[in-house]
């Protein structure tokens, strides 16, 4: 007999379109979020020469010290709040981070406050954990900002955390310092957890990103990072996460029976990552820049409605009228034009009748999956 939790949890919608282009030939592919660019070669010699040297070794749970340290300046220089070394752990990308920090704070039966439209995995993670899920929903009349009087709507004696995620996959949105500041007080005066993922915190094209950490001294906030987005290294699998000093030592615990620790070389590629020349960063933010413009011309000039990222490399893309469903036009945009893309309700009930289309692309894909797009739009 399997696991009834296991055999019940809902399947990514992101996935399921992925591995379906996988299966077809040819076709464009638009929706998933991976940096079409190679790691940055010294990030690769460094994890080459770890191999070579023979650092293949189990190393501490929270991680190597070099790269604990490396991030620690990190956030002091770049997220512009403090934190030691012993705040940080590190984790196989930011969805470890995400899943041991949820494992730390809650019990079964607990309740967690989840965006909507939000990352799919946040809500995966919450049924393996049996934490019950409270949405709280982004409009776009609103500009898919949180409304305070829903969340305190929401809130339980069993509530233990409230995730935000900016810039937000799959909105392209961010969250400023002022209603991202009424969010930590309303955390605060409710004794919930700040979650805050930032994975995208370097895919910025607007002003106005600004890390949790250093609007609240509260210590019930915890930041979850990765350098999957920022430096084109999804594979690599290595993310971290900060959190307050009396939560920390319980995730670094809790990495022990779930992973022991992250892959050696991988770790020291990071500390290369972080402490090597950000120029590379710089280059591809640059270029998902221009094609964010790129795209934005193409959807306006056919007279489609969609939110102008401000970061991220995603753009959330209204069906407006269309009779289908988002899932269903997904499925027959792919077996029909041969492009795919990522179905608005696979990021909750809100994400109906829309599409996430990814510029992690190359110019040319994204420019003629758009206009195929458009055109299967049109005849709907």
């Amino acid at each position: 007999m399997t696991s009834p939790t296991a055999e019940s949890m809902q399947r990514s919608g992101i996935r399921e379109l992925m591995d379906l282009a996988w299966k077809t030939p040819g076709c464009i592919r638009l929706e998933v979020g991976e940096p079409n660019f190679p790691t940055p070669a010294h990030i690769v010699e460094a994890a080459i020469e770890a191999l070579r040297s023979g650092r293949t070794k189990y190393v501490p749970n929270a991680g190597i010290p070099e790269l604990r340290e490396a991030i620690a300046t990190k956030i002091r220089t770049s997220n512009h709040f403090e934190a030691t070394v012993d705040q940080v752990t590190v984790t196989v990308g930011a969805v470890q981070g995400l899943f041991c920090t949820l494992l730390a704070l809650t019990e079964p039966g607990d309740r967690v406050l989840l965006p909507d439209p939000g990352w799919p995995n946040y809500s995966m993670m919450a049924h393996i954990l049996h934490v019950e899920k409270d949405y709280y929903v982004l409009r776009p009349e609103n500009g898919f900002l949180p409304e305070l009087d829903e969340l305190e709507a929401a809130v339980t004696p069993r509530t233990r955390a409230i995730i935000v995620n900016s810039p937000s996959n799959p909105l392209g949105t961010i969250l400023s310092a002022d209603p991202l500041r009424e969010v930590c007080e309303f955390a605060q005066r409710h004794q919930l957890y700040v979650i805050s993922d930032e994975a995208y915190e370097h895919v910025l094209f607007e002003p106005g990103f600004v890390s949790p950490g250093a609007l609240n001294a509260s210590d019930r906030v915890v930041s979850v990072f990765t350098l999957s987005k920022s430096y084109a290294m999804t594979g690599w699998r290595v993310g971290y996460v900060v959190a307050p000093k009396t939560l920390s030592p319980i995730i670094q615990r809790l990495q022990e029976p779930q992973i022991s620790c992250v892959t050696t070389p991988c770790q020291v590629a990071a500390v290369a990552a972080l402490n090597g020349p950000q120029d590379v960063v710089a280059d591809m933010m640059a270029t998902y820049r221009r094609r964010r413009d790129a795209l934005g011309k193409v959807l306006v000039e056919r007279g489609i409605n969609y939110v102008r990222p401000a970061g991220t490399f995603y753009t959330w893309v209204s069906l407006g009228g269309a009779k289908l469903s988002a899932r269903e036009f997904v499925m027959r945009l792919l077996a029909e034009r041969g492009v795919a893309v990522a179905p608005g309700d696979a990021f909750g009930p809100s994400g109906e009748g829309w599409v996430r289309l990814s510029l992690a692309a190359d110019d040319d894909s994204i420019l003629e999956g758009a206009t195929r797009l458009a055109d299967f739009l049109a005849e709907q």
